[in-house]
């Protein structure tokens, strides 16, 4: 058996994920779609695709199986409840959801159209995070204690180009400062997916830049804070610490740097991965190659660790095997609602805030 997709959004990530979607061997169909019209020549000629689509309404009207939808994060949830209320599987980008009720939205949609749902988390299937996975299954962490998760990506690192494509002719002064804690999941990810447990409550943090002209109350994002810090119950006792830092002397980077258990502990920093237990550490390189794959994607795994092909290859297989996904709907409102919440305590300068959750995936 073999699935058709639609690919809705060519702008600065989209395109990264074509070629992995036109080589996978059970992919017959691939159809690309943009608001953009000279962007979608652009892409369609490149890749040797003739099916194209002008804009979500149109390729929701197709016979196309599925949808993958890489457009702007504030569109994600709905542009994900319309295709599914059309009829389509989808695979969104990260966040899945940028509110509380729509991350409501979301679970409910799947629940009522039975259609399959994945978010795009890296993070997920990034080597270091399939390692611990592994060792907490084999129980070599014993019980959870603490994990530390951080996503550092100056803004001088592009994300000013970003913020102003992503706009486009609507960009202007007032749409600068997103909310750092809202584009939580590359460091969610990483302790939630590994102790399978999620965020219960908050205490969160922010941090004020000097002078700062992008981060600032009078956008639409309301947010002072280039950079906000949350401490997190979770619901198997242990806790949880998210940096989330966009004015940073770093070179960047989405790692767990500390998830740490009774019996042994991992750790990750810019010299390296250890593995650590009670009588010394060793370091570690998990490999890249951590699952089985398809050989066209296995031949190149794509960015962010190497998960891009990781990512395609599970949707596929979970829309050409009718089954749930590992970044189901479930699993993605998990790495996203704690950040929102978290903001809300930073604004409140760091008031203890509950953490609502949808519950487990069916089955779990």
């Amino acid at each position: 058996m073999s699935i058709s997709v639609g690919m809705v959004g060519l702008g600065m990530f989209g395109p990264s994920f074509i070629q992995s979607f036109k080589a996978h061997p059970d992919v017959h169909r691939l159809a690309l779609c943009d608001l953009q019209s000279d962007r979608l020549s652009k892409w369609a000629k490149q890749f040797q695709i003739s099916e194209t689509y002008p804009s979500l309404d149109a390729i929701c009207q197709s016979d196309l199986d599925a949808l993958v939808i890489i457009t702007q994060h504030w569109m994600h949830a709905p542009q994900a409840v319309q295709a599914m209320e059309s009829g389509k599987h989808v695979y969104t980008a990260v966040p899945a959801a940028v509110s509380l009720d729509e991350c409501e939205k979301l679970v409910r949609t799947v629940e009522r159209t039975g259609m399959i749902y994945m978010n795009g988390e890296t993070s997920y299937f990034r080597p270091e995070a399939v390692f611990c996975r592994q060792k907490a299954a084999a129980g070599a962490f014993g019980e959870f204690v603490h994990c530390r998760a951080e996503y550092f990506h100056d803004m001088s690192h592009g994300l000013y180009n970003v913020a102003k494509n992503r706009w486009g002719k609507q960009w202007g002064r007032d749409k600068s400062g997103a909310i750092p804690m809202h584009y939580p999941t590359h460091s969610v990810a990483f302790p939630v997916s590994v102790m399978k447990a999620h965020a219960t409550s908050v205490s969160a943090q922010g941090y004020v830049y000097p002078n700062d002209d992008w981060f600032r109350q009078d956008t639409i994002h309301q947010n002072p804070f280039s950079n906000e810090v949350g401490l997190f119950t979770m619901s198997n006792g242990a806790t949880m610490q998210i940096c989330e830092f966009r004015r940073i002397g770093h070179p960047g980077c989405e790692r767990a740097s500390g998830i740490y258990g009774t019996e042994a502990s991992f750790e990750q920093n810019l010299a390296g991965k250890v593995w650590a237990d009670k009588h010394g550490h060793q370091t570690v390189q998990p490999p890249q190659i951590h699952g089985d794959l398809p050989e066209a994607l296995a031949a190149d795994l794509g960015g962010h660790g190497g998960s891009h092909a990781y990512l395609v290859h599970e949707f596929v297989d979970a829309v050409n095997r009718q089954r749930l996904p590992s970044l189901n709907v479930w699993e993605a409102v998990r790495y996203c609602a704690p950040g929102l919440v978290a903001h809300q305590s930073a604004l409140c300068n760091g008031e203890l805030l509950p953490i609502p959750d949808w519950g487990d995936a069916p089955g779990q």
